[in-house]
């Protein structure tokens, strides 16, 4: 399979040149961009401010199109042209659902076949799909673009679509080289495996590829501990497709600067951020926007990029992007913000902890409550380690969260039966 890689920056440049103009032009076809894109001038488009006139589009925009509108008002082919649907949306809100052409779709495969590269896979391979598998489109993908390049492929999907102890007599019997899924799921499957006196940091596994949910370093180090595994972490959206990924040399997300054009600005005024600064990423899909053309996506995530590529394989022309979190992610709870990444960070380092979650919560009294749910590693009792996940948590955002032990296993079938984990949630009305 070529994966059609660019020789140079100046190539990426050039495409970039072309194919922003082409996405304009595929936009000014939809009845929702008439009026937004009225006073933009197509001839200037590469003059960074005559960009930037393009108002940022949100999620919470398209969701106020009515849901049968939403092909009339916002899609440019008729239904015949469409070969599937894709569902985007996270743990909360009305999820949206777009339709691909087939030539979406052989963008979309091109870049999930890329990021098999990247990790040098190869034939001779297998690997074990545990991504959700259906009308969200992140599992089918992986596992079609890895057969495209002869990789072995176990289309398992997430714990609903095959049981979890299913999924360990797998890895098992089949031996992959490769595990594929997200993070929250690694980690349950090891947490039974472990409870099952399997260790599977003595498996086959090898590699390990995250995707679909922020992977901090404490999450990180816990899987690569529990799996005795290299960790690849991976980034897209359904809004395009596979955007960036780490490759061996684990510099940074290396972004697919020829598929997709990126930009990171300030969350407030909108105006790029300096090289390496954390901004919010704004995305415009350069091919894959034959039915959707979306221009300027605010995307919901922080991240800071660099121009200058890294490693010595065929990506090294591309920038390197480093994820931070997701813009919404943070608690507010007695006046104190608590940060959703730095919760997860905390958790995940204690030992003690197997798995978790919190909520924000109102007490009987009315008064604001973070309440933490955990599962305790095998051997460890309450009374030992509840007062120190509570020292910790006090210690870092000087606030006292009640703490609930749950049974081991209760999140993780919780967990299974959503998209993304829902790890924090705000029950406060």
């Amino acid at each position: 399979m070529d994966l059609k890689w660019p020789a140079s920056r100046a190539e990426v440049a050039e495409i970039q040149r072309v194919r922003k103009r082409a996405a304009v032009d595929a936009a000014l076809r939809a009845p929702f961009y008439r009026e937004r894109l009225r006073h933009i001038n197509l001839d200037r488009l590469d003059d960074e401010a005559e960009w930037r006139r393009i108002p940022l589009l949100s999620k919470d925009e398209l969701r106020q199109i009515p849901p049968d509108s939403f092909e009339s008002m916002f899609c440019i082919q008729p239904r015949s042209a469409v070969v599937e649907y894709w569902r985007s949306g996270g743990v909360t809100g009305r999820p949206l659902f777009y339709p691909r052409s087939a030539a979406d779709m052989e963008c979309a495969l091109l870049s999930f076949a890329r990021a098999w590269a990247l990790i040098g896979a190869r034939p001779g391979d297998c690997a074990h799909i545990s991504f959700p598998l259906g009308i969200h489109p992140v599992g089918h993908l992986f596992a079609r673009s890895a057969e495209q390049l002869g990789i072995a492929t176990v289309w398992c999907g997430s714990g609903s679509g095959t049981p979890t102890d299913m999924q360990i007599e797998l890895i098992q019997e089949l031996k992959p080289t490769i595990w594929a899924g997200m993070a929250s799921y690694g980690l349950h499957l090891a947490n039974v495996a472990e409870s099952k006196g399997i260790d599977l940091a003595a498996s086959s596994v090898k590699k390990i590829i995250v995707a679909a949910e922020p992977l901090s370093p404490a999450k990180r180090e816990k899987l690569e501990r529990m799996w005795g595994a290299e960790v690849f972490d991976h980034f897209g959206m359904t809004e395009g497709a596979f955007v960036a990924g780490e490759g061996g040399d684990h510099e940074g997300l290396h972004v697919w600067s020829d598929l997709f054009y990126l930009e990171v600005v300030d969350e407030t005024t909108g105006i790029p951020v300096p090289e390496g600064e954390v901004g919010s990423l704004v995305l415009t899909p350069l091919f894959n926007n034959t039915v959707t053309p979306f221009l300027r996506w605010s995307s919901g995530d922080l991240v800071s990029v660099r121009s200058q590529g890294a490693g010595t394989g065929k990506w090294s022309v591309f920038p390197v992007m480093k994820h931070a979190r997701r813009t919404v992610g943070f608690f507010k709870v007695r006046g104190v913000n608590i940060n959703h990444s730095e919760l997860e960070d905390l958790m995940f380092r204690n030992h003690d902890v197997s798995e978790f979650k919190a909520e924000a919560r109102t007490s009987d009294e009315g008064l604001d409550v973070l309440h933490i749910f955990v599962e305790l590693k095998q051997g460890r009792e309450p009374q030992a380690a509840n007062p120190l996940i509570m020292q910790d948590v006090q210690t870092k955002f000087s606030i006292t969260p009640k703490i609930t032990v749950l049974e081991r296993g209760t999140l993780g079938r919780e967990f299974e039966a959503s998209v993304k984990a829902p790890r924090f949630i705000d029950r406060r009305g």
